[in-house]
């Protein structure tokens, strides 16, 4: 029992070394650009077979890079939704929105690089399904979604899918901005994640409340 207890605890130090060295190699040089053999490499697997023994394909490791970060971020923004007034208005729903993946970044420490690995695949036909699959379809999301609605129920169907679109096209790259900057040590707008969640709620909690332009 004991044997099975120590090698079940290497198996498992072993595919969390893969994932962490996966999503670092895919941030700084992109999905496509690195094979599996090369992340055994560098994640220090004497066999090079190692991602595909433990993982199976690129798409099933990046599947368990997406699935390891969105766990606990649904667990912070299912906190958050619980906690939410009744009568939440649109920049309580939006923080429910930006802050649980700024408060999993931050949490991290630094490095990071899971904003930069995200923007990847969301930005690539063949694999933004798995992002959506495994991160977007969270029911803590719906909820949100459906708070937002209510908050404003005359809003056009066209302007409200559009201004989610804008919403998470800036949670995506300015997060992958500002990971890339600290990464290179460069001067963020921002002094912290916090800070930068800040700027993010107020910037899209701005996009919601816009006026919408008659139809011509």
């Amino acid at each position: 029992m004991a044997g099975r207890t120590a090698r079940s605890e290497r198996v498992g130090a072993t595919k969390d070394s893969i994932l962490l060295t996966a999503e670092r190699l895919f941030a700084e040089h992109g999905v496509f650009a690195v094979s599996n053999r090369q992340v055994s490499e560098a994640a220090g697997q004497g066999n090079n077979t190692a991602v595909g023994y433990h993982f199976g394909t690129k798409t099933d490791l990046i599947r368990a890079i997406v699935r390891k970060r969105s766990e606990p971020v649904e667990a912070i923004r299912v906190r958050m939704v619980a906690a939410i007034p009744p009568d939440a208005g649109v920049r309580e729903w939006v923080e429910c929105l930006v802050r649980p993946s700024i408060e999993h970044l931050a949490q991290l420490g630094r490095p990071t690089w899971f904003a930069r690995f995200g923007a990847q695949v969301m930005t690539d036909p063949a694999l933004r399904p798995i992002m959506v699959e495994e991160s977007l379809t969270a029911p803590s999301l719906r909820q949100i979604v459906d708070g937002l609605h209510r908050c404003q129920p005359d809003l056009p169907d066209e302007v409200r899918a559009e201004r989610g679109d804008m919403a998470r096209q800036l949670m995506v790259h300015m997060t992958a901005e500002r990971e890339r900057a600290l990464a290179e040590s460069v001067t963020t707008p921002r002094a912290t994640w916090d800070d930068a969640a800040n700027g993010l709620v107020d910037g899209i909690t701005g996009l919601w409340l816009a006026p919408v332009t008659p139809a011509s």
